[in-house]
């Protein structure tokens, strides 16, 4: 099959490729209106543009997130992903708590497949990297390795559930191969947090994966209601152990305050708050 325009398209550059992954960034908008052009030229100098992930496959197989793919060229066959009612039951928990699609399709073959563009920065992770699993911040997952496993990792405490910010359970991947993450920032702005038996504390919820090994709860910073009302800070995302974590500087939704330095609505504080987090930190 001859396919024109693609690989060859100057408006399409491919900005990364590891595995059967090519991450294509669309340097213009070439069809904007008249009453468009201005917001999406502003938007193209602010590196706010569409992204997609062309996999190439050759006989290898790749889970999606349901509804990710947008064309198919090739020998391709596609599946459910779900081997029977129960599995199916498994696998809508699983969505519902984790923010995943309830079925991840399976597409074997040979061929190439393009997924649906995003304006969310595109990453590439080897999982195996990551030793025994990374756990994924909720609605990052868009593609990976057949032979990837997933599975779901629950909080070991309360108040990591309520007061972290990153929900009660979390989607973990483990295994040899590669997966593709949507992330609300590029690469060259994560910073990466590598632990050895250390800490790591973090105002709200900045971090968007982190290796299975670590224990993650949520505590006040100073360790009592009185000493965070007084150093205006709540509660922190604290990570323990060996292992590493990726965390996102700036996300969405963060706005100046107009009166101090930025704040973001995941971090919390206060008086009742921090009395409420020391009684989880008894």
């Amino acid at each position: 099959m001859q396919i024109n325009n693609v690989f060859d398209n100057k408006n399409m550059v491919c900005i990364a490729n590891t595995g059967c992954y090519y991450v294509y960034e669309h340097q213009k908008d070439l069809s904007v209106t008249p009453w468009d052009a201005s917001r999406s030229y502003f938007m193209h100098e602010m590196n706010v543009r569409r992204r997609q992930v062309l996999c190439s496959l050759n006989g290898n197989s790749v889970k999606l997130q349901a509804g990710a793919m947008q064309w198919i060229a090739g020998n391709i066959q596609a599946s459910s992903g779900v081997k029977g009612v129960g599995d199916f039951v498994g696998k809508m928990f699983k969505g519902a708590v984790t923010g995943e699609s309830a079925a991840k399709p399976l597409y074997t073959g040979q061929g190439y497949m393009m997924l649906e563009p995003t304006y969310r920065h595109l990453l590439i992770e080897d999982v195996g990297a990551w030793g025994q699993g990374m756990v994924l911040d909720d609605g990052l997952f868009l593609a990976c390795d057949a032979q990837i496993q997933e599975s779901i990792t629950r909080r070991r405490n309360v108040s990591s559930a309520v007061l972290g910010g990153e929900g009660l359970f979390n989607l973990c991947l483990s295994g040899q191969g590669y997966a593709v993450l949507e992330s609300p920032v590029p690469r060259d702005e994560l910073f990466e947090f590598v632990l050895n038996n250390e800490e790591l504390r973090i105002d709200g919820n900045m971090a968007i994966a982190w290796s299975s090994t670590l224990q993650f709860t949520v505590e006040t910073l100073t360790g009592n209601a009185l000493g965070s009302a007084v150093s205006k800070e709540g509660f922190v995302n604290v990570y323990r152990g060996t292992g590493k974590v990726l965390m996102a500087p700036t996300l969405a939704g963060v706005m100046p305050s107009g009166n101090g330095p930025e704040s973001t609505p995941t971090s919390s504080h206060g008086l009742g708050s921090t009395i409420a987090g020391s009684l989880f930190n008894a």
